[in-house]
């Protein structure tokens, strides 16, 4: 049996980012890019206003005011300006118009009058050398405006879009295959079965496509095997064609029934581990089949989510091009005591609440693995490390928030 962290550790250390595609640029919000993009131009490509207005010489309006300028030419955003500004001289401009040659200053509109169609009268001089946006103010030509392993958000996909990206070269979402197996268990096409109880709901089916979808996978749903060698043999040999991971719950325990481990060893797994000390969860398993990640989440819901956010999350985010994989583990106190009743790494559901910069933590409830509801209340992970036994109110511990955007390279746990 491995620690959290080693079972992490191994986990990672056999996982590789996929190669790289390139995809439209519609297609790319919240996919990793591949590659450094560095802009052929600057942006803004020419000095431009950043006001409507007048542009101007400084030199013409301060301190001498109101004075009467010349009206040249008017240029709009997307014109080029005709003819340089000389002394008592300024150009109608609008809001990202190019400044002409020879003017420093954009006066506002508010502070002129017009006393003629080709004459304007100045009448406050303090924009004088201001409302003029530099060339290359946002990004200079040659500029890294995203290194490679960022994540294309909306700004990301609009800057991209600046320096005249139509394609991009994005790492290649992992196609992630997931099976249950249970005679047991039923998809939702048998509601009748489950209502009368004599079947029990997929959730884990519903979960996994949740969650996988939720973190940039792409999934493949290989559905619900029997308790039959033949049928798992036939749905992972299918997962092992379609998929660059392979995800399946139950089945990796030690009963009569439990038909996984050799049929994945007769399918050539190499296995690396079969269990963690750690509660919930215990039961995982995690190998490479044919060079194809393998890992074997437990059945129980509550386990299978929990060793799915531990260990299988980390592993997609680094197939995709993260560069970090597991989300932070933050303090938090404890406004209840705890006892656990093994000596295991324990994660359990708890609720965390922040005030004036202080985090507090409670538990959702009871803890067992098949209770989902604690998990449904559940915003965290509290960590109780496996040489505590008892935590009092108003201790300390480490909790990992399931809704932080923060992560980190090496797991928050031991």
């Amino acid at each position: 049996m491995r620690s959290p962290a080693e079972a992490a550790a191994t986990i990672l250390a056999e996982t590789h980012r996929l190669p790289v595609e390139c995809i439209p640029i519609t297609e790319v919000l919240g996919r990793i890019i591949g590659h450094d993009a560095r802009s052929p131009i600057d942006i803004p490509a020419r000095d431009n206003s950043a006001m409507d207005g007048y542009a101007v010489r400084a030199a013409d309006v301060s301190p001498a005011v109101p004075v009467t300028l010349h009206i040249v030419e008017t240029i709009v955003a997307g014109a080029l300006p005709t003819v340089p500004i000389e002394s008592g001289e300024c150009a109608r401009i609008f809001t990202g118009a190019p400044i002409p040659d020879g003017a420093d200053s954009v006066i506002r509109q508010e502070d002129t009058t017009a006393v003629a169609t080709d004459q304007v009268r100045i009448d406050d001089p303090r924009d004088a050398g201001r409302n003029v946006r530099p060339r290359g103010e946002d990004v200079v030509r040659g500029s890294v405006v995203l290194p490679e392993g960022s994540e294309l958000g909306p700004a990301a996909v609009g800057m991209l879009a600046a320096i005249g990206e139509s394609e991009v070269c994005v790492y290649r979402q992992p196609r992630v295959a997931f099976l249950g197996s249970g005679n047991e268990l039923a998809d939702l096409d048998e509601r009748d079965a489950i209502v009368s109880g004599r079947k029990i709901a997929s959730s884990n089916t519903y979960t996994l496509l949740s969650l996988l979808a939720r973190v940039g996978a792409t999934p493949v749903n290989l559905g619900i095997a029997r308790d039959d060698p033949a049928d798992v043999r036939e749905r992972v040999s299918k997962g092992m064609l379609q998929a660059d991971v392979i995800v399946t719950t139950a089945g990796v325990s030690v009963g009569e029934h439990d038909y996984m481990r050799p049929v994945l060893e007769e399918l050539g797994l190499d296995l690396k581990f079969w269990r963690i000390r750690m509660r919930p969860g215990a039961p995982v398993g995690f190998g490479l089949l044919g060079g194809i990640p393998w890992i074997g989440l437990p059945g129980n819901p509550v386990s299978a989510m929990v060793t799915f956010e531990l260990f299988v999350r980390p592993l997609i985010r680094k197939m995709r091009g993260h560069a970090t994989w597991f989300r932070r583990a933050v303090p938090v106190r404890m406004t209840e005591s705890i006892a656990v009743p093994t000596r295991l790494t324990h994660f359990l559901r708890a609720v965390v609440s922040e005030r004036d910069g202080n985090r507090t933590a409670r538990l959702t409830g009871p803890q067992g693995s098949g209770i989902l509801s604690s998990m449904v209340a559940a915003n965290a992970l509290l960590i109780v490390p496996a040489e505590r036994a008892e935590v009092d109110a108003g201790e300390t511990l480490q909790a990992i928030l399931l809704d932080d955007p923060v992560h980190v390279e090496a797991p928050p746990f031991e």
